[in-house]
């Protein structure tokens, strides 16, 4: 109990002394919110389809079965009703207290957005977005949850692909560099929701480097790990 409750103290601190914060999260920081991840027990990777998640959210799949691919997107990659949760709310108003630089999310719900938060980068993009391949008309996510087929642009009648990385494709250039400058320049930065060993280790190493740095997991005495509403008073854990 006594080590649990100097972590988070310690990273009360750190939060509270610092002004130069980042954030990078995952897919967990929004299954508060009812938005399922992809490897836990409930996970989209361990749901029953005809084809493997990964295999529908790639690009050739994309390319080979729309409808499919379209089926599976609509049921389970369109949560437009769900709500921020207090983990995104807190980083929006550490982002207004001038203390959190920017927030760098793996998610494509656009709830950091929702929550108030100004300055996000979306490594993978948003499902907000999306556009026709032939002319770039912008289309809702709405008229997408409410189309049927392979939806078509209302402008030009061609093929609309959402705004969001698709497995085999490659990130936004531009996104990446500003992640990757907000997170090397960071004095703090939290990582949360996600399973990326790789993106740990770097950011441990990132920290390392700068003045006055953290890197801490916070746990429960009984051995799990917090949840971004368990964290006393700030809704973030890394």
């Amino acid at each position: 109990m006594g080590n649990n409750d100097s972590s988070v103290e310690t990273f009360l601190q750190w939060i509270k002394a610092s002004d130069n914060i980042v954030f990078f999260g995952g897919a967990g920081v929004s299954t508060e919110s009812g938005i399922p991840d992809f490897r836990s027990v409930d996970g989209l990777y361990n749901q029953k389809y005809d084809y493997p998640p990964e295999t529908i959210l790639s690009h050739t799949f994309y390319r080979k079965h729309p409808q499919e691919f379209y089926r599976f997107y609509r049921d389970k990659m369109l949560c437009l009703d769900a709500e921020p949760n207090i983990t995104h709310y807190k980083l929006a108003e550490l982002e207004k207290a001038g203390k959190l630089k920017g927030v760098v999310t793996q998610n494509i719900d656009g709830l950091h957005q929702k929550a108030g938060s100004k300055n996000v980068m979306e490594l993978h993009g948003s499902v907000l977005r999306n556009y026709c391949e032939r002319c770039l008309q912008f289309v809702s996510a709405e008229e997408i949850l409410h189309s049927t087929d392979v939806p078509k642009c209302p402008k030009c009648g061609g093929p609309v692909k959402p705004d969001v990385v698709l497995y085999e494709e490659g990130l936004n250039q531009k996104t990446l560099e500003d992640a990757i400058y907000y997170i090397s320049h960071a004095d703090v930065l939290i990582v949360g929701g996600t399973s990326l060993a790789y993106i740990r280790r770097q950011a441990h190493r990132l920290l390392q480097r700068k003045q006055a740095c953290a890197y801490q997991q916070v746990h429960h005495t009984d051995g799990r790990k917090s949840r971004p509403s368990d964290t006393a008073g700030t809704g973030l854990c890394i």
